[in-house]
């Protein structure tokens, strides 16, 4: 600790000359290029040009020092106070957050190893704004020091991606009135805390709410009209009423859909943490699944195969939310591919993965989706066609339920599509 101690005046002597050199860089840059054309216009001898300039660069540099032009200079730089000491430091290490140490002139004196992570180009011995240059990050903190109390702020970055952090800038040592200030009292700790996530997470939510109460609203809406169509000038109309109760039921049934993907949504988001215990032969359920949509794959004409690589493999999971994965996706490639087009399931291992030991691929030669889409399709409610996935009674979660379950299943989902050949869909699952 000594060692590090008595290492700082000389740190804060090279400091001090470096801060002064760069104040006068550009009354130094001015006096070189007029000297300069002095000499080249032969007014100056080449050795009256270098000892004028050092006697301007002299006069730039040591005046500072004589004059109380920043007072802070030489009441805060020559203390040994304005470095952190070890215990300071192990304070700031032991915060989860990013933290950044700073003097009376938001000079950064120290910052942990997060807050290293966080902002790279922060340097310790330079003023604060030299890299971190957010108007209300550094409001915040001058506040701070102006009242000698905590204050709390928000600042946003857009380099280099979109970021929201929330800064909190407070003395180390709180200066009481009567009582000398101890060397802690001219530092203060300012944590950030990045609510990127989080401000994620509300956007999220309040996108959610908005396009679920759309969802339902439509068909409730269209509910409406047709009830009061059948109360007023269609009530003796048998064949009107009649057309009007299929659209009705047809209405009905979305909203139906739409609850039920909702409450299944819910459902495994509740259970994102727990990890199934069951065993589930997958080959027997794709069979299964299959079956169950025989109807669809006839209406559509659609001809499906399966090939199953892994007869009687059993992975740790879920049934129920399995047969759910794996009847989405078939689903999506009868609905969205071709009329008549060829749906290929493939149920064999994965040597490549590391973590996963299964494969299950659902390919159609549909239409494809252009690849500006693609990232977005685990999205609640994200639709490429919102008319035609409504019209093929989508609700625009049948993805997003997938990468749920998946997630909890530890395994992985990844889609790939190619526009004109169609779109592919596996889900890797551990053993």
């Amino acid at each position: 600790m000594s060692g590090m101690d008595s290492s700082a005046p000389n740190r804060s002597l090279t400091i001090r000359w470096r801060d002064r050199f760069y104040a006068a860089r550009w009354v130094l840059l001015a006096c070189s290029l007029v000297f300069l054309a002095l000499y080249l216009g032969e007014r100056l001898t080449f050795v009256q040009a270098i000892l004028s300039f050092g006697v301007i660069f002299l006069a730039a540099i040591a005046v500072p020092r004589r004059a109380h032009l920043v007072p802070s200079v030489g009441n805060y730089d020559h203390a040994p106070s304005l470095w952190p000491d070890t215990s300071t430091k192990r304070f700031a290490e032991a915060l989860p957050d990013p933290c950044l140490i700073v003097d009376h002139r938001v000079i950064l004196r120290y910052r942990n190893k997060a807050a290293a992570g966080e902002f790279p180009s922060t340097s310790i011995g330079d003023p604060l704004s030299f890299s971190l240059r957010n108007p209300l990050l550094l409001n915040t903190i001058e506040k701070a020091i102006a009242e000698n109390d905590r204050a709390v702020g928000e600042f946003r970055e857009t380099v280099p991606a979109a970021s929201w952090y929330k800064v909190s800038a407070v003395p180390l040592e709180v200066q009481k009135p009567g009582i000398a200030p101890t060397p802690r009292a001219n530092l203060f700790v300012v944590t950030i805390d990045n609510q990127t996530e989080q401000r994620s997470l509300d956007q999220m939510r309040a996108d959610f709410v908005a396009n679920a109460s759309h969802e339902l609203r439509t068909p409730l809406t269209s509910l409406m009209g047709f009830l009061d169509t059948l109360m007023g000038p269609a009530a003796n109309d048998a064949k009107a009423r009649d057309h009007f109760l299929g659209i009705m039921r047809g209405q009905a049934e979305r909203m139906s859909r739409l609850i039920d993907d909702l409450l299944s949504l819910s459902r495994i988001e509740l259970r994102q943490h727990q990890r199934p215990t069951t065993k589930v032969d997958l080959g027997k359920l794709i069979k299964e699944s299959i079956e169950m949509l025989q109807p669809q794959i006839t209406e559509n004409k659609a001809e499906l195969s399966f090939a199953n690589q892994l007869e009687g493999t059993e992975v740790t999971g879920d049934r129920n939310e399995l047969t759910q994965v794996v009847t989405n996706l078939l689903e999506n490639a009868i609905k969205y591919g071709h009329e008549g087009g060829q749906v290929e399931v493939r149920l064999e291992k994965e040597p490549d993965h590391h973590n996963h030991d299964v494969r299950i691929t659902v390919k159609d030669n549909g239409p494809g989706i252009p690849a500006e889409h693609v990232p977005r399709l685990t999205e609640r409610f994200y639709r490429v066609d919102a008319e035609s996935s409504r019209r093929k009674k989508g609700t625009g979660l049948g993805l997003a339920i997938v990468k749920h379950i998946v997630s909890r299943h530890r395994g992985e989902l990844r889609i790939s599509s190619v526009v004109g050949e169609g779109t592919e869909i596996s889900v890797f699952l551990p053993l």
